[in-house]
């Protein structure tokens, strides 16, 4: 009887374990507890999600802490979804046939999956390289959505990267888990009829984008409520000036809590033209937004930004009447940017900017609130325009002590409440009728200004008579991947998050690492702790046990 009833209860545990979730967080920063936002989206669901990990196999310790992180959320995911998340681990490299190995590989970098070769040692001493896929599918309904989960920042050392990597699961997977299952699909615009890029020159982005959200092009034409449909829009890079008209329908498309990404030069160089001759002026470019975006909270300086920290170009280093050789060189009106600690910017690779000028705020109507997104490094400096830039200059740098400015702004977030450029003036006379619908102060919304059009252009070759199209922020010399895709990305989805997901990208972990230097100080002692003590834990059990058995018997 005393065995059946233990098996019942055992039986009654089990089955209680099998229906109720329960666990106790006890980190600091509570890594292993999930957001509401990412309760609330799981318990939503409207049907089976399946999730596929490639990270399987051979791995090192570092990619085996990743996969243990992303199985213990992957559980949480499948509890808290009722059993509507089921996931599971694909080793993409187990087929002993390099030919299959390969096709593999490919479908997976088709998918949008990004590769990442793995230097490991093996037992003769030797280095070999792996090629792995560290990261997912997510499929809902047909539809599949690709989740690269591991973070490859340059600046940061191989753990700093792995623990930032594990910082962002949550909202990488519940984000992808929120769009491909959401059956509400936002609209995106990108402006035209300013001399903005062309549609080539932002594909890359548009072809992400398009994964989240429904992509337009148009003209506004100074047509009020054209723009109301749209979450958001996109201003890349115009180069021509912005009529009254048109500015008065950006501005009550904001009032009414549409939501703006501006991607601005106030300096216009041209850069074909420094290529071929070597030598170009770098001017003011007037676009009439100056008064629009100085009421918002925002000036755009007439100026250039120079960098220590800066991209390649190439130039031309062989001697005269030897055929041409080019070479890369650092070019310092390409400054590489850091991302400041904010849901946008935070945890990204390095941002290639070109020809970027530097952000100031101003005080606005007090409601609203400004944080910087992208900036120079320590080590910059501001040139005045007009300016005759010469390629030639790559010989001759400045002197190292002439870099005296310290993180520049390129890129602001302002939210809150803005109040119109147009109050108080006579809207009626720039389009008949305005003034009846006019709004003069906005809802809560938001905006992005960057002092680089650059920084959403893909490069685009011509190739047999076809556009092909390159990868956004990839330096066609270096083939460095820069992280602009990943913030234009951000960026996007901030202003449009419902949810308020990207909240979960400001989630720090700290990395307790092991003090090397009171190892070495107390490495006797901590071997002894290790070896001797657990064995005089035992025998001291041991005896205990014997004697409480001696006295019960001697009873």
């Amino acid at each position: 009887m005393q065995l059946g009833l233990a098996l019942l209860v055992l039986a009654f545990f089990g089955y209680l374990s099998s229906i109720w979730y329960f666990r106790i967080d006890l980190t600091s920063e509570k890594r292993h507890t999930l957001s509401e936002s990412t309760k609330s989206i799981l318990s939503d669901l409207p049907g089976e999600t399946f999730i596929q990990v490639y990270l399987e196999g051979d791995l090192d310790i570092g990619l085996k802490r990743l996969k243990f992180a992303i199985r213990d959320m992957l559980d949480e995911f499948r509890v808290y979804s009722g059993r509507k998340v089921t996931y599971t681990f694909i080793n993409p490299s187990e087929d002993s046939d390099q030919k299959k190995r390969n096709e593999i590989h490919q479908d997976l970098y088709n998918r949008g999956l990004r590769p990442t070769n793995v230097q490991s040692l093996d037992q003769e001493g030797g280095a070999t390289q792996k090629i792995i896929f560290p990261g997912a599918i997510v499929n809902f309904n047909g539809l599949e959505m690709p989740v690269n989960l591991l973070s490859n920042n340059p600046r940061l050392s191989a753990s700093e990267n792995l623990n930032r990597s594990i910082e962002g699961l949550e909202y990488e997977f519940i984000q992808a888990i929120q769009s491909i299952t959401s059956d509400t699909i936002y609209k995106l615009a990108f402006i035209e009829g300013h001399g903005e890029l062309f549609e080539p020159e932002v594909e890359d982005i548009s072809r992400a984008l398009s994964r989240f959200y429904t992509i337009d092009r148009g003209v506004m034409g100074g047509h009020p409520g054209i723009l109301d449909e749209y979450a958001a829009i996109i201003i890349a890079k115009p180069t021509e000036n912005f009529q009254e008209a048109d500015k008065l329908v950006l501005d009550q498309y904001l009032m009414k809590g549409g939501t703006i990404l501006w991607l601005i030069d106030p300096v216009a160089v041209d850069l074909d033209s420094l290529m071929y001759s070597t030598i170009t002026m770098a001017f003011n470019r007037d676009l009439n937004l100056d008064d629009l975006l100085f009421k918002y909270g925002v000036r755009l300086n007439y100026n250039l930004v120079q960098d220590i920290q800066c991209a390649y170009i190439p130039v031309n280093t062989a001697l005269v009447g030897n055929p041409a050789q080019y070479t890369p060189v650092p070019w310092l009106y390409f400054p590489v940017l850091n991302g400041e600690n904010h849901p946008v910017s935070r945890n990204l690779n390095l941002i290639r900017s070109e020809f970027a000028s530097e952000i100031d705020t101003v005080k606005g109507n007090g409601l609203i609130e400004k944080h910087f997104l992208l900036r120079s490094s320590s080590y910059s400096r501001i040139v005045g325009v007009p300016h005759l830039i010469n390629l030639e200059d790559v010989k001759n740098p400045p002197a190292e002590n002439q870099f005296n400015r310290s993180q520049l702004p390129i890129a602001v977030l302002l939210e809150g409440q803005f109040e119109s450029a147009f109050k108080n003036r006579m809207v009626g006379d720039i389009i008949s009728g305005a003034e009846e619908d006019f709004i003069s102060e906005s809802v809560p919304t938001k905006m992005i200004i960057i002092s680089d059009g650059d920084l959403i252009r893909n490069d685009v070759r011509i190739l047999n008579n076809r556009v092909e199209t390159m990868p956004l922020g990839q330096d066609p010399l270096t083939q460095q991947t820069y992280g602009n895709k990943e913030f234009l990305l951000n960026a996007i989805n901030y202003l449009i998050d419902d949810y308020g997901l990207l909240e979960l990208r400001s989630r720090e972990f700290r990395i307790r690492l092991l003090d090397r230097a009171r190892i070495a100080e107390g490495r006797f002692m901590i071997q002894i702790m290790n070896t001797l003590l657990p064995v005089l834990l035992v025998l001291l059990m041991g005896t205990l046990v014997h004697w409480w058995r001696k006295v019960k018997y001697a009873r």
